[in-house]
């Protein structure tokens, strides 16, 4: 049985993290949650998840601020980052596919879309 994989996941909306957090893991991988963009930098270096799941609309620190960390951080810059946003305008989504992001989904989402997305992105099956 090979380990878990690691997601890091930033959500302040608490069902949309509830929701996230029962279907990712009935799906079979380990996610550790941070409720505002505040030290999910940080969480990324210390944990190096497969992969991180940002809202870009959060307190405290907004995802974009967040994947530029990442991406600019050479230890963690090659982690994919999927940002996951009701923020539909087009310049949201330029933007955050210019800063590194790897995928953009819009909510409300399906959960098995996104499920399928993350899969694909690590290579999963």
């Amino acid at each position: 049985m090979s380990e878990k994989k690691t997601i890091i996941f930033a959500e302040d909306t608490e069902h949309i993290a509830k929701l996230l957090q029962f279907k990712l893991e009935k799906e079979g991988f380990r996610l550790i949650h941070y409720p505002t963009g505040a030290g999910v930098t940080e969480g990324v270096i210390k944990y190096m998840p497969d992969l991180v799941l940002l809202d870009i609309m959060m307190p405290v620190k907004d995802g974009l601020t967040v994947l530029k960390e990442i991406k600019n951080h050479p230890g963690i810059a090659n982690i994919p980052v999927v940002l996951l946003t009701a923020n539909s305008h087009e310049e949201y989504i330029v933007k955050g596919l210019q800063l590194g992001a790897t995928d953009y989904v819009l909510k409300p989402f399906a959960s098995n879309e996104l499920v399928l997305r993350i899969k694909n992105i690590l290579k999963m099956r």
